[in-house]
Order: C-alpha cells, then sequence, then structure tokens
C-alpha cells in the first residue's frame, strides 16, 4: 500500500487492491491499517481469553457471592448493555468512531481493573455493569470504526481476518486462563483480572492513531443539527430493524457451542465430558481456517443473502444431528458430535461474513455509527437470550426442542431474503450500496 503526503497530513489512507487486503507480509496483513487493527484485536482478544474460563468463578469462589445474585446481576449488566448500543453508536456519528471507541474500551479497562477491589455484592454490580456495558456499547461503534477505517470493497474480507485473530488470541488465553484455574488463589484471579483490564486500556491509547479511509474523509457525517428523525433514522428503518432481528436469532448459535453442547454431552449422551472442549477446539482451529475465505464469497448482498439462508439450513442440520447422538454408544456420540459441529461451523462463518455485508450495505453511510449500534444491540440480544433459548428447548425437551430450535434458525436464514429486497426497495438513500 502506498500513501500520498496529503493523505498522511488529512489522517486518511487510501487502499491497495481489493484482492491484497489480507496478503501477509509475514504473520500479518499487508495493509498497515489492517496490520495496526489486528494487533490491537489479538491484544484484547488475548485478554479476554484468559478471563473467559473464571470470570464468574472469581466472585463465586473468591468474593464469595451467591451464584444466583451474580447471574442476576450479569443479566442487568447485559440489559445494560444492549440499551447502551444505539447511544454509543449515535456518539460514534458525533465525534467520531475511533475517539468514542478508545473511550469505551478504555472505562472497560478501568472497569474491569475494579473487578480486583470488589468486597461486595453493591461493589459486584457497579463494575459488572459498567465493563459489561461499556463493553457491549463498543460492539457496534466497532462497526462504524471499520466503516471508517476500511476500504468498503475489502472491508468483509478484514473483519473476517480479524475474526480469525479474535478466534487465535481467545485460544491463547485460554490456556493461560486454565493455568490461573487451576491455580485457584485469589491472587492468580485478580493477576488475570488486571492483565485483562490492561488489554483494555492499553490498546485504547492507539485506536485514534487509524487512520480515515478515503470515502471516509470526504463523507459528511450528520451532526447535531441535523433533524432527530435523520440523525435516529436506524431506530425507525423497519426494514433494517427486521434484518437486525432475523441475525440475533441467527447468533443464538454460539450459545449452541458455549451453553448447549457441554449440558447436552454431560446430561443426554454417553459421550465423554471431554467431548465438549474437543468440539471447542475444532470450532476455533476450523474457523479460522474457513472464515476469509467464506467471506469472499458474501462480500456482495446478493452473494450475503444466500449465505445467510444456507447458515439457516446447516444450523438446522447441526441441530439435528446433536439430537440424534443421544442414546448412542460414546464412540458413535463423538462421531456424531463432532459431524454436527463441524456442520455448525459452516453455518457460523456463513453468517458471520453475511451479517457484515448486511449490516454495513443496508445503513445509511452518513450515520454508520447509530445504524451499527443498532445491528450491534441485535447481536447483544442475541447472545443474551441465547442461553436461555437452547436450555429450555434442546436441553429440556431433548429431540423435540432441537426440532424447534433447527425451524427456528431454518425460518430466520429463508426469511433474510425477502427481509433484505424490502430494505432494498425502501431505501434509495441508503448510502452504500454492495
Amino acid at each position: 500500500m502506498t500513501t500520498t503526503p496529503a493523505s498522511r497530513t488529512s489522517g486518511r489512507h487510501h487502499s491497495p487492491a481489493p484482492e491484497r487486503a489480507t496478503r501477509a507480509a509475514g504473520l500479518l496483513p499487508a495493509d498497515p491499517v489492517l496490520r495496526l487493527a489486528s494487533v490491537l484485536t489479538l491484544v484484547n482478544s488475548v485478554g479476554n481469553g484468559l478471563c473467559f474460563p473464571l470470570g464468574v468463578l472469581y466472585f463465586t469462589r473468591i468474593v464469595g457471592l451467591d451464584t444466583t445474585a451474580v447471574g442476576a446481576g450479569l443479566t442487568v449488566a447485559g440489559l445494560v448493555g444492549v440499551a447502551a448500543g444505539v447511544p454509543a453508536g449515535r456518539a460514534a456519528d458525533r465525534w467520531g468512531a475511533r475517539r468514542v471507541g478508545a473511550l469505551l474500551w478504555g472505562g472497560t479497562g478501568v472497569a474491569t481493573a475494579a473487578y480486583a477491589l470488589v468486597h461486595s455484592y453493591a461493589g459486584f454490580l457497579v463494575a459488572v455493569v459498567c465493563a459489561t456495558a461499556l463493553q457491549m456499547a463498543s460492539r457496534g461503534v466497532q462497526g462504524a470504526l471499520y466503516a471508517d477505517v476500511l476500504p468498503a470493497a475489502t472491508r468483509v474480507e478484514a473483519r473476517a481476518y480479524l475474526r480469525m485473530v479474535v478466534n487465535v488470541g481467545m485460544g491463547v488465553g485460554g490456556v493461560f486462563g486454565a493455568v490461573a484455574l487451576q491455580l485457584d488463589t485469589r491472587a492468580a484471579y485478580v493477576t488475570v483480572i488486571l492483565v485483562n483490564a490492561a488489554t483494555f486500556a492499553g490498546p485504547a491509547l492507539l485506536l485514534p492513531r487509524l487512520p480515515l479511509a478515503a470515502h471516509a474523509a470526504e463523507r459528511v457525517p450528520l451532526d447535531s443539527a441535523a433533524p432527530a428523525a435523520e440523525r435516529w433514522r436506524a431506530v425507525r428503518d423497519l426494514p433494517f430493524l427486521a434484518v437486525t432481528v432475523l441475525n440475533a436469532v441467527l447468533v443464538v448459535q454460539y450459545s449452541l457451542a458455549e451453553v448447549g453442547l457441554p449440558l447436552w454431552i454431560v446430561e443426554r449422551t454417553e459421550a465423554p465430558r471431554w467431548t465438549a472442549a474437543l468440539l471447542m477446539i475444532a470450532n476455533c482451529v476450523l474457523v479460522a481456517l474457513l472464515q476469509v475465505r467464506v467471506a469472499r464469497r458474501a462480500s456482495q448482498v446478493p452473494s450475503a443473502v444466500r449465505a445467510m439462508g444456507w447458515s439457516g439450513m446447516l444450523l438446522a442440520a447441526a441441530c439435528a444431528v446433536y439430537a440424534l447422538s443421544s442414546g448412542l454408544s460414546p464412540v458413535w456420540a463423538v462421531v456424531a458430535l463432532t459431524a454436527g459441529a463441524v456442520v455448525q461451523v459452516f453455518a457460523e462463518v456463513l453468517s458471520a461474513a453475511g451479517g457484515w455485508t448486511l449490516g454495513y450495505a443496508l445503513a445509511d453511510a452518513r450515520a454508520h455509527g447509530v445504524y451499527q449500534g443498532v445491528f450491534g444491540a441485535g447481536m447483544s440480544a442475541g447472545f443474551m437470550a441465547g442461553p436461555a433459548l437452547v436450555t429450555v428447548t434442546a436441553i429440556a425437551h431433548g429431540a423435540v426442542g432441537w426440532a424447534v430450535l433447527g425451524v427456528l434458525f431454518a425460518v430466520a436464514g429463508l426469511a433474510m431474503g425477502p427481509a433484505v429486497r424490502w430494505a432494498r426497495r425502501d431505501g434509495e438513500w441508503r448510502g452504500e450500496p454492495a
């Protein structure tokens, strides 16, 4: 990538040819903007991986809080986070995604560090609500940030690369988190918490250094003088909201791997307990291998719609295979579960790529913050609802529950086509047609 002197002084960057967006220079991509974003993402995901296996255990085992009370607090924090997504997106439109993203990441780091000071339920609520709300609010702001710093032609492929980086970082962090879990001491837990806090606060200082892409530097955003109906268009854009809801339904699939399968394996199958870890590792490896390749084939609206449709059907097939694993011998149960997990990986990478494409292509480019805030809030809602939905269907009712989930996924994927056609008919004003 070459940068002109004018672009250096104006803070914008010109992209290389689209097909070179993620071509590696060593282990990192050639594009310096994507390279810096990759480093920031890697650092932060390692921290998240560190805390992933021991966050709740710290509050229950070390601080001594009641498990049910901790769960309720996390639910409240998640609800606040979902609600915070849209205002955070509007702030990104008003003051810039880089600045707002840096504040959210930095604030998340401070709130996470405050976990080490928690000694009461009130302190837990304050810290966890602040940390969770800030982190969840940053989801939409990150979407707007990528819209500003990545060229539109390679944005989806670049996001796929960053997702691969997240998987690698989470895996590395998880290994060290498991060590702290085995030590099971306050010092070990607090060390992990403070390291995780640093992985938010440190990268936050570098976010403003990401230069704007040419299209973003030239775009005139909707400022506070614009009519409120224009600034907040996303919250009343019914076709976009329909796409957001359907994507949120597909997001429930992540709860299958994180919550549903471990419980299903232990309670309903003869498979050994380590099968859950095997499936999680297989998921991480396959996503890392496939996500960028799949994203290249789903970077336009028609191909993204097809990807979402296939994702829904594949998820339905995976649910059917998971249901069949009950009652099999240990060996065949592992085989069935592994087959279902592989099918689910293909569904996962298809829906991720399709969702990124549609989330950008159907948004008003002048108000990416609010639009990505709405889309991110929908994803957050899907993540929150997923564990309860999977538990009350598949875990509680077995094959019938798996069938309900499968139908839900298939309908959501296939309904994406009509929803997108509605959005495109209704959206002559949309700023970045794909």
